[in-house]
């Protein structure tokens, strides 16, 4: 399999370099999502079979104040991509979010539940997603949320350094969701794009880690897994302002994507452990 892959220093990106070395990967500089047209034409001049885009605008507060920009990144480039990938007759994966729903109620969202995303952020994924749809080509969408890894900036991260530094830290109880390595999100790209070559549909899927919980739990596995004793004061997201409303229920059912491409959710707990010994080395 020839990929080509959007992203190069982000999470997902990172991980992918990991398991497909041999992939070609374009960077910011190489293919700027603020230029779609550019995308489009790094696809329409490539050799590969698959495209992957794990590059994305993943400022969410930001994204309040500059949402034209994102919508651009998230919206418009992932269209003219799978438009590309489409007029070349090869499959095109497409990374996308939870953020899409409204939060609402204590079930996981099915693929197909409607959308209705509360931000800016969500609303320029969404329109992604539908970008990618319209294409008409062959393509995987998957959503997934709570993405962490040794790479980057995000909430394990986060925990483990304000972790060393203070007694205790409030963290909000009230969102629940499935914490995601994004070494399991590489995998099941490559997976799903493999499967794709030998006829499995594509679609609309959902892929998210395993047991649902909360930020605060979470919070506190990370500082179990690196021996550290913050502790953890539960708080409500009123007490936590954030210019982006964030989803309350991030729960996401995943048992379509399972018996189509065979991978169950992977369990954050291990992924957290492999991050923090990463970490560690």
């Amino acid at each position: 399999m020839k990929l080509l892959v959007f992203g190069k220093t982000g999470q997902v990106a990172r991980e992918l370099q990991r398991l497909a070395p041999d992939a070609t990967y374009l960077g910011r500089d190489q293919a700027d999502l603020m230029h779609p047209a550019a995308c489009a034409a790094a696809i329409a001049a490539s050799d590969a079979d698959a495209v992957i885009n794990a590059a994305a605008w993943t400022a969410v507060d930001k994204a309040e104040a500059e949402e034209a920009a994102a919508t651009v990144v998230n919206g418009d480039a992932p269209a003219a991509m799978a438009r590309a990938a489409a007029a070349r007759g090869i499959r095109f994966l497409h990374v996308s979010t939870d953020y899409v729903f409204d939060g609402a109620g204590d079930q996981p969202f099915a693929p197909d539940h409607p959308t209705a995303p509360l931000g800016a952020y969500g609303r320029s994924k969404l329109a992604g997603e539908q970008g990618v749809r319209a294409a008409g080509g062959k393509h995987l969408i998957l959503r997934t949320s709570w993405v962490v890894s040794a790479h980057g900036a995000n909430f394990v991260k986060t925990m483990l350094r304000l972790g060393t530094e203070r007694e205790s830290l409030n963290v909000v109880a009230d969102q629940i969701g499935g914490p995601t390595p994004a070494a399991a999100i590489a995998e099941a790209l490559l997976t799903t794009a493999r499967a794709m070559a030998d006829g499995t549909p594509g679609g609309t899927h959902h892929f998210s880690g395993a047991p649902d919980t909360s930020w605060a739990d979470f919070a506190r596995r990370i500082m179990a897994e690196a021996g550290l004793s913050c502790r953890i004061t539960d708080i409500p997201t009123s007490e936590y302002p954030t210019p982006a409303r964030r989803p309350l229920n991030s729960r996401l059912d995943c048992r379509a994507f399972t018996a189509a491409f065979g991978l169950p959710r992977p369990d954050w707990r291990e992924g957290l452990k492999a991050i923090v010994k990463e970490l560690r080395s």
